[in-house]
């Protein structure tokens, strides 16, 4: 592969990647498995980490190190939820991706889009450096979270989670909302899923699986997004053959989808309703 990682970062456009190698870096999870913390308040409120009751020293946040539009949006509020999915509280988005609060079983809902165009190539992304986790990870076409606000916390038919992902694809990439319609957006799935981005901060989440076939046309948001490219299934497959020998960091909940079901769907772009499983958490952890 000619020099993967220039090309990636040079322009910010949807356009097509071509790829002769690239690569899997290794899945970083923690030793030992999640657990709920049965002391939590299944009340709506906010958590702090001085109440929050830890089995490792607690860590400073040096705010001064990080992008202040980042640190803003740490104090959105996300959904915390049990190990099925259910509601029991808000935190904010700091709070929820501490790994001291993630190891006492901190959980809170996510999502992930993938987007297709017509030629059944996958939008990617890199994320900005400015990012506080996984900062210049290669992921899926847009990986965030539904909020604590009464459009997002709706659950008919996935509607909450809908509504969020139309709503970061079009701050982090520009998508405009019409361009990829709520009733489009293809739901697959649930993943549960715990992962490291370094000694500080993690990620440990429910993740509703979305995918959208369609042409979009995306202005990514440069504190949000570093590049983004259409890869083709075979390139997708180099990315994750050769990640490692190339340098690129692919994030976890990235590896863990396309290892376990993407490829299977991305065969049946067409007909992916017999895929749909609105009952099934994937519990994609550690081993005990």
């Amino acid at each position: 592969m000619h020099q993967i990682l220039p090309r990636l970062l040079a322009p910010r456009l949807c356009s097509k990647l071509k790829l002769s190698s690239s690569s899997t870096a290794s899945l970083l999870l923690l030793a030992s498995p999640s657990r709920f913390d049965s002391s939590f308040n299944p009340h709506l409120r906010t958590l702090s980490t001085a109440t929050t009751t830890t089995t490792k020293p607690k860590m400073a946040v040096d705010w001064e190190a990080y992008d202040p539009e980042q640190v803003r949006l740490m104090a959105e509020q996300c959904i915390v939820v049990d190990t099925n999915d259910k509601p029991i509280g808000a935190d904010s988005k700091k709070n929820c991706h501490l790994m001291t609060n993630i190891s006492n079983g901190l959980l809170h809902r996510a999502f992930s889009v993938f987007i297709f165009n017509e030629r059944n190539e996958l939008l990617l992304q890199q994320r900005a450096d400015e990012k506080i986790t996984f900062p210049g990870y290669f992921t899926n076409t847009c990986c965030s979270h539904p909020l604590m606000v009464a459009d997002e916390t709706e659950e008919a038919d996935q509607i909450g989670a809908r509504r969020a992902a139309q709503r970061k694809l079009e701050h982090e990439l520009g998508i405009p909302a019409e361009q990829v319609p709520l009733d489009k957006l293809e739901f697959l799935t649930r993943i549960h899923y715990l992962a490291p981005s370094d000694g500080m901060w993690g990620e440990h989440e429910i993740d509703y699986i979305f995918i959208y076939k369609g042409e979009v046309t995306c202005k990514p948001n440069p504190n949000e997004v570093k590049s983004v490219r259409y890869v083709s299934k075979a390139e997708l497959q180099e990315v994750f053959a050769n990640a490692d020998a190339k340098g690129m960091l692919l994030t976890p909940w990235f590896q863990l989808i396309v290892q376990n079901f993407l490829y299977k769907w991305w065969d049946n772009l067409d007909s992916l309703k017999q895929f749909k499983d609105v009952d099934t958490i994937h519990r994609l952890l550690p081993p005990a």
